[in-house]
């Protein structure tokens, strides 16, 4: 059974162990490593993980079989418009393809519509095939953006939104 629940402070570090294991799976073909590397330490440092729960962000971990196996990075009411931000989402790769994703969305689904929020909006790299999951959930690509994220490095991504109905 998949157990879903809302994250402590004393949780981040299996946040920051999915992200470890998931990314270079995620990003391998598509990054260099030594951007992967970068990235880790700029999101998923103690200082950042915190700062994220301080303003706002929470994190939803899958527990399956005593073992965490995913996780999402949520706001709501981001930028102060009726709309539950999707920052991270990441399955450890042993566990895609098992619906750990899906019940995620789900979870994440429910929350902003408690919320009051009446989209979903996430960004995704152009080149990741994690787009087409977000396809099938019904999300839509409304703009293209290069976020410099500094050390010469750019997160190449599209802006996908999905309108919540109750």
């Amino acid at each position: 059974m998949i157990r879903i629940r809302e994250a402590l402070g004393s949780d981040l570090n299996a946040v920051r162990d999915i992200a470890q294991k998931t990314w270079p799976a995620a990003y391998g073909n598509i990054i260099s490593g030594a951007q992967i590397d970068y990235m880790l330490r700029l999101f998923y440092s103690d200082e950042k993980l915190n700062a994220d729960l301080e303003s706002g962000q929470k994190f939803l971990l899958a527990k399956h079989g005593g073992a965490y196996v995913g996780f999402a990075g949520i706001e709501h009411r981001w930028k102060d418009q009726p709309v539950t931000r999707i920052h991270k989402i990441y399955i450890l790769p042993s566990q895609q393809g098992t619906g750990i994703g899906k019940l995620l969305m789900d979870e994440i689904r429910a929350r902003a519509l408690a919320a009051g929020d009446r989209t979903l909006s996430l960004n995704v790299n152009r080149r990741n095939p994690a787009r087409y999951f977000y396809d099938k959930l019904g999300f839509e690509i409304v703009e293209s953006e290069d976020i410099d994220i500094g050390e010469g490095y750019l997160m190449e991504d599209y802006v996908m939104e999905k309108p919540l109905k109750d």
